[in-house]
Formats: structure tokens, sequence, C-alpha cells
């Protein structure tokens, strides 16, 4: 009896004593990520022009350290080890490995090499990015752009197969998720919206006018931060910065950056961009801080994360009751520019449907098709069943077949987003799953706030913020996706119904 208390004794130690040796391991690991995150971000708002060369030897140096810890012999011990150690499920420990599993699996099928080539191309790909876009040429960019698919390609080959190439790089960004998902997804999507678009645009497009006066920057940028501190992005754990394309990033639960684009003719935009990075920032900033420098500090998927984005983006950034709050304020700030504008008026233009070439500026109803679009584009490239060369003609084909516009030159066509500049393939579709799961969150938070829109009417966000901390942030990744999705709805996936029925309501 006394041999089996003293055996069950000595396991246990030895199983704390592995679980200490993985903590270690595993929080190098993400230091590591968070130094690469920390070159990116500086790449992005801080860069020289001529530094671009440097930063990609820098890059690719530490994702091949990176790449080499998060792939280690040891590490994959540890996780043999502790698997056996039969956690509790639900523990903490359970869904660490869970996780942290997944993640060396997936890595330790890419070569080293193949990663510091990643690490290196898609840095010369911002700049050459950056160049195009100033000279309006995709020619110069769309060498880079074959570099990355090449890699990316040879990155999806490496896992089982899939019933679609692009299969493998979609579950980089939202677990289990395939093209013969989105696909019929997608095409329902594409018909109704269409058809709510049709409608919104026959009633006539509402005067917008007097939004596209000059608005000082200094102004924009203060009501900005003004807005974001209120709803809830802490800004002792943050900070606000300009980027060409705005971003959030994270280098750890206690520094979650954003940063946003003034326009000065384009008053609306700064600031929501600016909610929307403040969303996924508040959502990083409220998971459980005892996850910190482990794979659970992060978003449940990219899905959740847009989610979160969108909902303060549009469910209540372009609201009445929203509006009702704000509008005084920054008729206040702004008085010359919106003296005189009833709230009615400026809440239309706010709403105002049109089809546009810009998807960050496009409004609620036609912004899936923007991302409908581009997931299109990417499925035929990664498949090579449409080259380089034919990308801006097809891209702008797209833009005629679903918006209605033509994009003038490639600068406001092909050339307009980032992701693609470091292998982001799969990243977009994540956008539109987060548009349906923000529609869906926002139903039950009425359900459980009744006094909601009276709140954000008087500039109340609390109780709001701390229902979406309860349900969804404080998780982070503890729970896959799809678990944490049938939690709050009881579905494991997204549901188009309730997001439909949205803009049916406020637009159709």
């Amino acid at each position: 009896m006394q041999s089996d208390k003293a055996d069950s004794n000595r396991g246990r130690c030895m199983v704390e004593k592995q679980w200490k040796k993985f903590l270690a391991l595993i929080g190098e690991v993400r230091d590591l990520a968070a130094v690469l995150e920390l070159l990116e971000w500086d790449m992005q708002v801080n860069l020289p022009e001529n530094a671009a060369a440097g930063r990609g030897s820098q890059i690719e140096t530490l994702s091949g350290i990176h790449h080499e810890k998060a792939t280690s012999k040891a590490l994959g011990n540890l996780l043999d080890t502790l698997e056996r150690a039969s956690f509790p499920p639900g523990s903490f420990e359970q869904a660490l490995l869970r996780r942290a599993k997944r993640d060396y699996d997936r890595e330790r099928l890419i070569p080293a090499a193949l990663v510091r080539e990643l690490g290196a191309a898609g840095s010369a790909a911002f700049g050459a990015w950056l160049k195009a876009r100033e000279e309006q040429d995709f020619s110069v960019f769309a060498p880079h752009l074959e570099r990355l698919l090449e890699l990316k390609r040879s990155q999806a080959a490496l896992y089982r197969p899939a019933g679609h190439l692009l299969d493998p790089l979609l579950d980089d960004y939202e677990e289990a998720l395939t093209v013969a998902e989105l696909d019929p997804l997608f095409g329902v999507l594409r018909r109704e919206q269409a058809a709510i678009v049709r409608k919104a645009v026959e009633r006539g497009l509402e005067d917008d006018s007097f939004l596209r006066r000059k608005f000082p920057a200094a102004k924009q940028l203060k009501l900005a931060e003004f807005v974001a501190r209120r709803i809830g992005y802490d800004f002792r754990r943050g900070r606000i910065d300009q980027a060409e394309h705005p971003f959030t990033t994270s280098f750890g639960l206690s520094d979650v950056r954003i940063t946003t684009k003034v326009f000065p003719q384009l008053p609306l935009s700064c600031l929501f961009s600016t909610i929307h990075e403040a969303g996924h920032a508040i959502y990083e900033q409220g998971i459980d801080p005892s996850f910190d420098r482990t794979p659970l500090a992060d978003g449940a998927s990219l899905a959740f994360h847009e989610s979160q984005s969108r909902l303060w983006e549009n469910q209540v950034g372009r609201s009445l009751p929203f509006w009702r709050w704000l509008y005084p304020v920054m008729q206040k700030r702004f008085g010359g520019e919106l003296g005189g504008i009833p709230l009615e008026t400026f809440l239309r233009a706010v709403n105002r449907v049109e089809p546009s070439l810009i998807r960050i500026e496009a409004d609620e109803a036609t912004y899936n098709l923007h991302i409908i679009l581009r997931y299109e584009l990417e499925k035929e490239l990664i498949e090579g069943s449409l080259s380089t060369s034919e990308l801006p003609e097809a891209w702008n084909a797209k833009m005629e077949e679903y918006l209605g516009v033509i994009p003038p030159n490639d600068r406001l066509g092909v050339l307009q987003d980032v992701h693609w500049t470091s292998g982001g393939f799969g990243y977009f579709p994540t956008y539109a799953l987060g548009n349906l799961i923000a529609a869906q969150i926002w139903e039950l938070a009425h359900q459980a706030i009744p006094e909601l829109e009276e709140e954000i009417a008087a500039g109340k966000f609390d109780h709001f913020r701390e229902y979406l901390r309860a349900n969804i942030h404080r998780y982070g990744a503890k729970l896959p996706p799809r678990q944490l999705l049938k939690q709050l709805t009881g579905s494991e996936t997204p549901d188009p119904r309730p997001f439909l029925a949205y803009l049916e309501k406020k637009f159709a």
C-alpha cells in the first residue's frame, strides 16, 4: 500500500517536473514569435525606405530560430510524455496540450529552409507592394507574388491529402475550414447580398457630401483615440500608430497595439478602422492572464477575431444608439464641418450602401462580396488555374460582375490589400465568417442585456464588453472555434440567417 502511494507521488513529481519544462519551452517559443511580430510591426510602422533588405535578413534568421525551437525534439518528447498524464477534460493543461500539439504537428511538417524562405520573401514582397502601389503598377509586385505562391503551394502539399490545395492554408487561420464548406456558404451569401444591395441602391444613394469636406487629421486621431478608450481599449497595455494598412498585433497580453490611417476628406475611415482594430485588441486584452506566454493567449480563430472587430465596428459603431451618444461630441469637435447636419441625415450617410472599390471602406451590405471575390481568386491562384499575370484582369472582371465597378488603376484594385505580401492565402474568408458570427452574438447580447441599446446611447459600453469577455474573450484559444461557437449558439458552424436578416432589416 505504501509502495503504491510512493509510486503515485513519484509519478506526480515527474509530471510536475515535465510540465515546468514544457511551460518554459513553449514560453521561449512564444517570446521568439513576439519578437518576430515586433519586427513585422516596425516594418509597417517605422521602417526607413531603404531598410527592407536588412529587415528581410533579420526576419529570415529569426524565423529559422523560432521554427527550430517550435519543432524541437525536446518539445515533441515533452508533448508525448504529458499526453500520457491524462489531465482532466476541460482543464487548462488538457487544452494547452491540445493546442500545442496541433501547432507542433503542423510546424514540424514544414522544413526550416522553407520557413526562412517565406520570411525573406514576405519582407521583400512588402517593400515591392509599397512601391507597386506608389507607381500603380502590379508588375512591380507580380514576381514577388509568384514566389510566395510557389512557397505556399509547397507548404500546402506537405499536409495530408485534402479536398483542395487551399484547405491546409484555410486551416492555418480557421481550424477545420475547407473549400467544400465555404463554396456553398459563399454561394448563398453572394446571391442574397447581391439582392439586398440591388434593393438598397434602387432607393437612391444617400447624400454624404458633407463627409467629403476636409477634417483635420489631428482632430480625427484624437476622436478615434477617445472612442477606442471609451469602448474599452486599455492604453496602459497598448498604443495607436499609423500604417499603410490598419492592423492589430500582440506581443503578449500586456502589449497589444493597433494602427489606423487618416484620410483628411474621409473622417469616418479613420474612426471606423480604429474601432475595428480596437475590437481585435479588446479581445486579446480580455484573455485570461494566466494564458500569457502560451498558445492559449490568442483568439479562438481568425473568424472569432473578426467577429469582435466587425461587431464593434458595425453593429455598435454604425447604429443609431451609438451616434445618439457620439454625434454631439463629433459636432462639437468638428463644428464647422458638421454644423447644421441633423442626426438622421448623418446616420443615413454613415450607412450609405454603394458598391465601391476599396474593401476596408465598403459598407456592410457589400463587404462580403469583396471577400468572396478575393477567396475565389486566391483559390484559382493556389491551384494554378489563374496565373499572376492574369490576376489584374480577373480582379477587375469580378469587381464589375459582383459590384458593378471597375478599378481605374492597380492601386485601387488588385494592390489594395497587404495580406498576400506575407503569403496570407486562406485569411480572407475569416472576415466573412466573422460577419456571420458577429450577427449571431449581437442577437444573443440583446437577449442577455435588454437595456443594451439604452446603455450604448448613453456612451456606456462596460456591460456589453463584459458580456463578450465572459462568454468569448476570457477563453482565448482554450476551446476550438467550433466548440466555442456551439457553446454560444448551439451550432458548430456559422449561421448566415441572422446576418442576412440584419442586413435585410437595415438596408432593404
